[in-house]
């Protein structure tokens, strides 16, 4: 198969499986009530075993908070955070247990303050920020990291 093909191909299958994770789990998927664990965070990882990983991420988070996230605001912003996160993961796949850290530190910055500003005014941006911090953790490191080791031990998706 042609090499373009292919990445278009696997960025489409994580894009969906990224978004049908997010919908699958909505209740919890979206911090409606400031704490959300996003099961899908957990694909996070794949940006260490193929690049393709990187648009798939993004478009599935795009997709999914275009469907049942805070608005434009969540749309741009949480996507722009997946996007950024997924390129230092990538950047990191050396280093297996620093892989799933981007999603949790941008996560929690860039969503955490605007959900603090935006949406939850009374809430402290500190605890607005950990709260995402927390729900990333648990998706990424309980998750994300153990399907890492597994997908690296299966050697599926390797470049």
């Amino acid at each position: 198969m042609n090499k373009g093909i292919a990445f278009i191909v696997q960025a489409a299958l994580i894009a969906a499986l990224y978004t049908a994770l997010t919908l699958m789990f909505i209740p919890i998927s979206f911090g409606h009530n400031i704490f959300q664990f996003r099961i899908a965070e957990a694909l996070t990882v794949l940006p260490a075993l193929v690049p393709s990983s990187i648009p798939g991420l993004f478009i599935g988070c795009l997709v999914s908070n275009m469907i049942g996230g805070f608005g434009p605001v969540d749309i741009i912003f949480g996507s722009i955070a997946t996007l950024l996160a997924a390129i230092c993961s990538r950047l990191l796949r050396k280093y297996p247990f620093l892989v799933p850290l981007p999603p949790v530190v941008f996560n929690a910055l860039i969503v955490g303050s605007y959900l603090k500003f935006l949406y939850m005014k009374d809430v402290p941006l500190l605890a607005s920020i950990g709260w995402v911090a927390l729900g990333e953790l648990m998706a990424c490191y309980a998750l994300g990291l153990p399907l890492l080791f597994l997908m690296k031990k299966l050697k599926l998706f390797q470049e």
